[in-house]
């Protein structure tokens, strides 16, 4: 029963799983994202260096070759023959340059000698240094040069404007291909997220209200198909089997409080009687006995009347009683109706009461709650000591605030005094069941409202709050 007491600071503490990035489906698509990401930058940097690689290899082969033609042209007739080339190349991609052994210009549409090209015939690349004349450069090139036995050097060089071309397509075309695979899986995973978050909310929401109110008729949402739904059949039947385990146990007490009723009652019936018989003789010790006899027997009833009642409110229909009702006139009844118990033990009464308007309650089981709660402030109050009864309006709805000037409630004992039979070691001798609390606890239960125990410095603060509590 205590379980659905001070639930709200329980749950406050947990983690709120409506944040977009608690969603694992979400972490995942973003851990995916990112490899996708760089699996993409380094497919991009694979592709270029393969096809600069492959282009490369195979302009330096056509380069390689057309030198092998020129070493079989005389020396005398070399320059003629590169310049009938480079004549015969105007529409073609490929320039030409001799160059004699100072560096001066003798044939061919490379006018200046490209610095840095080895002479050995091995390729290299050149971007915007082969000056062809008329302040005109070749755009980008591969370079090849060899030098001839009477040390002139010849330079061939091809143009790669349309390599690069095909080149920066195929990136252009993985780049897209990539933008969009990525954004696809984006979007798919968040649809995905928002689906699994929106059916995880659906399952916190059941759990919220198995954990706050004890209601094992619960039961998780299924439908998914999935590793969540086969793990939410599993808590359904879980659950199925405790509801069916905690019935039988509860029928089971229920059923001994209801038969030891009758036989307790027919035993107080026997002492009533035994105590009219014996009232004219001397014997005091047996009067005594006698009269604890009774004393206990009550108290058993008391107890047995009390569990029964709990079962009795905790199978209540949710919505059965309830109606629309004024808390500020239930209050007052109450109040008036403890005045004559408290002034006889000079404990002042104070209820300070605020309109709130009407409420959705059962007025009957409001009335046994407050009942409970301001005899037990009036009994654990000293005499000559307060007790407060308030009634306020919040932003959310009606609280009422129950206050003693007693001993108090020991922070970690204000758990325990909600559940069935607890007396603290302080309380004692006393005279009560234990089970006062219990039953307020399980009105609050089936109003699907809060309490809350706190301190009052000096005494104990229960607090109420008459609001249904939103469960997301």
């Amino acid at each position: 029963m205590a379980s659905g007491i001070l639930s709200d600071q329980a749950f406050s503490s947990q983690p709120v799983l409506g944040g977009r990035w608690h969603s694992t489906t979400l972490r995942i698509v973003t851990v995916y994202a990112a490899i996708f990401s760089v699996s993409v930058m380094l497919l991009l940097v694979l592709v270029e260096r393969s096809v600069t690689f492959v282009m490369d290899r195979e302009t330096d082969a056509v380069l390689h070759w057309q030198l092998i033609y020129f070493d079989t042209t005389p020396a005398d007739s070399l320059a003629d023959a590169v310049r009938q080339r480079s004549e015969h190349e105007r529409m073609h991609p490929n320039f030409y340059g001799l160059f004699a052994s100072d560096g001066r210009h003798l044939a061919g549409d490379i006018l200046v000698r490209p610095p840095g090209v080895p002479v050995n015939r091995v390729g290299l690349t050149l971007g915007n240094k082969l000056a062809l004349g008329a302040n005109e450069t070749a755009p980008m090139v591969r370079v090849m040069a060899a030098q001839r036995a009477n040390g002139d050097t010849l330079v061939i060089a091809r143009d790669l404007t349309h390599v690069l071309r095909i080149r920066q397509t195929m990136i252009i075309a993985l780049i897209g291909g990539g933008l969009f695979c990525l954004s696809a899986g984006v979007i798919a995973g968040l649809a995905l997220s928002v689906r699994q978050a929106r059916r995880l909310k659906a399952i916190r929401r059941v759990t919220q209200r198995i954990a706050q109110r004890g209601d094992l008729g619960q039961r998780l949402p299924t439908g998914g198909r999935d590793e969540i739904d086969m793990l939410a059949q599993l808590v359904n039947h879980m659950l199925a089997e405790v509801e069916r385990l905690m019935n039988e146990v509860k029928g089971t007490c229920d059923g001994i409080a209801h038969d030891l009723r009758t036989p307790l009652s027919h035993i107080r019936t026997s002492l009533m009687h035994i105590d009219e018989r014996i009232a004219g003789l001397p014997d005091a010790e047996l009067n005594k006995l006698v009269n604890d006899a009774r004393r206990d027997t009550d108290a058993l009833l008391e107890r047995f009347r009390a569990m029964l009642r709990i079962s009795e409110i905790g199978s209540l229909q949710r919505r059965g009683g309830f109606e629309e009702m004024q808390l500020a006139s239930l209050l007052r009844e109450v109040g008036e109706l403890f005045e004559p118990l408290a002034e006889s033990r000079s404990i002042g009464v104070v209820t300070q009461i605020a309109s709130v308007g009407t409420t959705h309650a059962d007025r009957a089981l409001i009335f046994e709650a407050l009942s409970n709660l301001l005899d037990n402030a009036i009994k654990f109050t000293p005499d000559g000591g307060t007790v407060r009864l308030e009634l306020i309006r919040t932003s959310r709805g009606p609280q009422i605030d129950v206050i003693d000037s007693g001993p108090g409630i020991p922070a970690d004992e204000r758990n325990a005094v909600l559940q069935r039979f607890y007396r603290s070691d302080r309380t004692r001798h006393l005279p009560g069941s234990g089970l006062g609390l219990s039953i307020v606890s399980a009105v609050v239960n089936v109003h699907d409202y809060s309490m809350r125990i706190s301190d009052a410095n000096p005494g104990t603060r229960v607090t109420i709050q008459c609001w249904t509590k939103t469960l997301t």
